[in-house]
């Protein structure tokens, strides 16, 4: 996986008004878990333009005043009005312990189902998988050649070398679809058609409930935040 280095400075006073006054500055407030301790420090916002506004993924080297720490990004606030970057949480990784990350989905091949007029369907942009930092690839290929029509890629299809894949099973990466086609008049659906738009509904109802659950994790991490500030 790609490597990215960010110099940071610590924080020495973590309260609500050091953080204000970080912030007012244009700096941006983060803390660090996973290690012997939680690391707070802060860098200028535009230190992080590089790994945040970009499609790749980073395992980012994080240089706190000469003490060189390895970590992953694993969760960020924006301002909701000036979408400005209000903190981001960092947890540290070692070589020998696995960590959890997404990594972003790379399809591959010309898929038969394309050629014969269906539409693809992508459910999914990243998966979510656990391993060892020298065990995680920049992309996760994903192999759509013969997909056709009607057929589905869910999670469950999906194995790569080294890493454990923690997404649902069942949920639905990628498809092809059929359009509605006009005979004699009447408007008819191909049936492996229906098929894939039904997996992929169920796909989409279970993305759903977990998009549930996040959002209850996210009302934590903000209450999380507000303690610390």
């Amino acid at each position: 996986m790609k490597k990215i280095s960010i110099s940071v400075t610590k924080r020495t006073e973590v309260g609500k008004k050091s953080t204000k006054a970080l912030r007012k500055n244009d700096n941006v407030p983060c803390v660090m878990y996973g290690g012997a301790e939680v690391l707070h420090f802060y860098a200028h916002q535009n230190e992080f333009l590089h790994l945040l506004y970009t499609p790749n993924v980073y395992i980012v080297e994080i240089d706190i005043e000469g003490d060189k720490r390895k970590a992953v990004m694993q969760d960020l606030q924006f301002h909701p009005v000036t979408d400005k970057i209000q903190h981001i949480d960092f947890v540290e990784i070692f070589d020998d312990k696995p960590v959890t990350i997404s990594i972003p989905i790379e399809l591959k091949g010309a898929a038969i189902g394309i050629k014969e007029g269906g539409k693809p369907r992508q459910k999914r942009r990243s998966l979510r998988v656990s391993g060892l930092p020298a065990h995680l690839p920049d992309r996760l290929e994903v192999d759509v050649t013969n997909v056709n029509i009607g057929d589905v890629i869910k999670v469950g299809d999906l194995s790569y070398p080294n890493l454990e894949v923690l997404d649902p099973e069942r949920s639905m990466v990628f498809a092809i679809v059929s359009s509605r086609v006009a005979l004699a008049g009447m408007t008819i659906e191909d049936p492996d058609a229906a098929a894939a738009e039904e997996g992929a509904e169920a796909a989409e109802g279970e993305e759903g409930a977990e998009g549930e659950e996040g959002a209850e994790g996210g009302d934590d991490a903000e209450a999380k935040e507000g303690s610390e500030n």
